[in-house]
Formats: C-alpha cells, sequence, structure tokens
C-alpha cells in the first residue's frame, strides 16, 4: 500500500459511505473552506488556541505532505452531487518509531464516526510503515476526541494534565 495514493470506502453511524483518501494538491481550496465551516470551538480544539485563518507558510505545511514523515488523509461524502471534504487527519513523524497524530471533522458532520474512520485508517497506513505508536495531546473537555482514541482497538495510555491529555496509541 502507498500512503500517496491511499484510499478506502467506510460506513458511517447514518449508513452513508464515506471515502477516506490521501490528500492531493488539488485539495487546498476545499480545504480551507472545510476550515471555513468550523466553529471557533473545533478549531480551538484541533489547535489549543482560537484561529480563524492561516497564513500561506501554513497553509504550505499543511497541503505539502511527502507521505514518508508526514502524512495526511481526508473523508469525503457526497452532498448534493458534489464531493466535499468533510475531515482530517495525519502524522507527523518524530522521535524513532512515533508520530503524532491530528485530526477535524467540520460541525455539521460530528458524531457519525468519520474520526474514528480516520482513525482506523491512519493506524493502518502508520503501521505498515513500521511505526509503533502515534501520540496525540487533546483538551481535557475534547471528550469526543478521547472517545475515538479509546475506541480503536489499539493499546492506550493516558496521562492528564491540566491543561492537556497525552494519549499514546500502540500499533504493535
Amino acid at each position: 500500500m502507498q500512503a500517496r495514493v491511499y484510499s478506502a470506502i467506510e460506513t458511517l453511524r447514518d449508513r452513508r459511505r464515506v471515502e477516506i483518501r490521501a490528500l492531493r494538491s488539488e485539495d487546498r481550496a476545499e480545504m480551507l473552506a472545510a476550515v471555513g465551516r468550523a466553529s471557533d470551538r473545533s478549531l480551538y480544539r484541533r489547535f489549543f488556541a482560537f484561529k480563524r485563518g492561516f497564513t500561506a507558510q501554513e497553509v504550505d505545511f499543511y497541503m505539502n505532505v511527502d507521505f514518508v514523515n508526514h502524512v495526511a488523509l481526508v473523508a469525503v461524502l457526497e452532498e448534493d452531487g458534489q464531493p466535499v471534504i468533510v475531515g482530517g487527519a495525519r502524522y507527523i513523524v518524530g522521535p524513532p518509531d512515533q508520530a503524532e497524530v491530528a485530526f477535524a471533522v467540520d460541525d455539521a458532520h460530528q458524531g457519525q464516526g468519520i474520526g474514528t474512520a480516520l482513525m482506523r485508517n491512519l493506524a493502518l497506513i502508520a503501521r505498515q510503515v513500521g511505526l509503533k505508536e502515534l501520540a496525540a495531546d487533546v483538551l481535557p473537555e475534547n471528550t469526543a476526541m478521547l472517545k475515538v482514541f479509546a475506541a480503536n482497538g489499539l493499546g492506550i495510555r493516558t496521562r492528564r494534565e491540566p491543561d492537556a491529555t497525552h494519549v499514546m496509541l500502540q500499533l504493535s
């Protein structure tokens, strides 16, 4: 499997089908539109800060992934006959055999299992390239994301601190 051309179909809780696929360079406008649809609360949960816009450098960082040390997937639903990016996930390789993960799902599509589907597919890619652990920092009040990590079937360790919950997921 090559992460750069990865694609899988998942069934959501409401029985719709979502494509989980590799981020493409032509997704730039749709990714920015997805961020524009996200609430301030959702963006705060993702970035740990109030963030409504991105610099050109930040957009380039999020869009220009190498699919080796930086892997990004998107969740695409068909809405009104058009494909729409409704979520995304990525990992960035850090210490040996470990990567940091991050997720975002637009508000209108939260609670349907998109985060879980993104996590499952990202973990599959990470496992196939030999990573042993995925790490994330989650705001303590972001119980939905903590549930995604807890329900993924991987070994999980958490360490709670006042400003973040550190999550470690065992892939092997």
